[in-house]
């Protein structure tokens, strides 16, 4: 990397990044920090410990998002904001949010390293629950604090042991004082592992995100009656699992009509009672498409329905299809997207303009702060897996980059 001498550190990044990944570790080298556990709240206190060690003042709100601030020289300026999650997928890898949290980390050290005062003040942060794997809601802690989601429905949300959000809060200490809703501030930066294989297949270090994909999610109930496997012939079954399966292979076959940008996933499958001589009398099962035209979503969104109904029809049992949400392509805004681009260049890193094809807690605070992404190359496009990997090097040089746009964005001319 050329073009400054305001450096990161690039091991002492990675070092808090090994450190971070030994809690909830795998046996496989991945982690398992799933939102709003004792693991997870480890996380956050090794985080929270971390940041006051600098002199941070955190903050916590109502739905546990975590807010660490470093003051700035003007007092009136608005803060810059960067960040990302410390939650975890339940196979989840070491890098996909930690990376953004701690290089939000890292240039906060290295601020103080240099004996920087920045103008404005800047503020880390660390979003509830972007994964959704505990409680089948993702971006909720960033959903929650810009208004898309009513505090109250998150609350009220539930594992599959019963377990509401509210209660699990409040069991590890983080249901906090501060309004979980948006205040004024001046930019959001969050840096990312892109979770895909273009930046690796075209030698690019650095992923310019422009924008998020469309997407539109379900959750999918299917209801037959549970049979003894053995003794109730076909005319009598009411076979919820069957349904279910031409439904998912509808979900196949209307993303691959979309080409190599069409996504259409089934990720979660509750079979009930699951169990090898009983005819399923139950299944519950989500249904989620993306795609970079906020059209084709829409499309989507109408026909889907439509023929899922027509296979549940022919099945004859009844098909309860909830929308959770639907949101249009989010583009990020032009000025800081340009801060990235002119941080890389700069730097002399070879990078692209990209879309994400992942969600990302950016796509909500878009919404009330002008936004921007950077993404990291990782090992064959691999995420939500153990086997996640990126080079220190990738992480050294995407934590520069955040380094450089935030600075550059709290110290502008008003």
């Amino acid at each position: 990397m050329s073009g400054t001498n305001q450096r990161i550190d690039g091991k002492r990044l990675w070092d808090s990044l090994m450190a971070m990944a030994e809690i909830g570790a795998t046996p496989k080298g991945g982690v398992r920090r799933l939102t709003l556990t004792e693991v997870d709240k480890a996380g956050r206190e090794r985080f929270r410990s971390w940041c006051e060690a600098l002199g941070l003042a955190v903050r916590v709100d109502a739905i546990g998002n975590m807010f660490a601030r470093r003051e700035g020289r003007d007092p009136d300026r608005l803060p810059v904001l960067m960040g990302s999650h410390l939650d975890s997928q339940p196979s989840g890898g070491k890098f996909d949010g930690a990376l953004g949290v701690i290089a939000g980390l890292e240039v906060m050290r290295s601020l103080n390293d240099l004996n920087i005062q920045t103008e404005a003040p800047i503020e880390l942060v660390n979003w509830t629950d972007e994964e959704g794997s505990r409680f089948g809601h993702s971006l909720m802690g960033s959903g929650a604090w810009a208004g898309v989601y009513p505090l109250d429905k998150v609350y009220g949300l539930q594992d599959v042991d019963g377990v509401s959000v509210e209660q699990a809060l409040t069991a590890i200490g983080y249901k906090g004082e501060a309004p979980a809703k948006p205040f004024p501030a001046d930019a959001y930066f969050e840096l990312h592992i892109e979770q895909g294989p273009i930046l690796e297949q075209e030698g690019k270090r650095i992923g310019i995100v422009t924008g998020a994909q469309a997407q539109v999610w379900w959750d999918a109930r299917i209801l037959g009656q549970d049979a003894h496997a053995g003794t109730t012939p076909p005319s009598a079954r009411k076979d919820a699992l069957v349904c279910a399966a031409r439904i998912i292979d509808l979900v196949d076959r209307m993303m691959r009509a979309r080409g190599e940008d069409g996504r259409g996933t089934v990720g979660f499958l509750q079979v009930i009672p699951n169990s090898r001589n009983v005819v399923p009398g139950e299944v519950r099962f989500s249904v989620e498409f993306r795609h970079p035209d906020t059209a084709e979503i829409e499309r989507l969104a109408a026909q889907f329905p439509r023929e899922a109904g027509f296979i549940a029809r022919d099945c004859g049992l009844p098909l309860e299809l909830t929308e959770l949400f639907r949101f249009p392509l989010q583009p990020f805004d032009a000025g800081c997207v340009d801060l990235v681009r002119q941080a890389a260049a700069r730097l002399g890193l070879p990078a692209r303009e990209i879309v994400s094809g992942a969600g990302h807690d950016a796509v909500y605070v878009a919404r009330s702060v002008p936004t921007a992404m950077i993404f990291t190359p990782c090992k064959d496009g691999l995420s939500h897996n153990e086997a996640e990997s990126i080079e220190p090097e990738e992480a050294e040089a995407g934590c520069q980059v955040l380094f450089e746009a935030v600075l550059a964005r709290a110290n502008r001319a008003l």
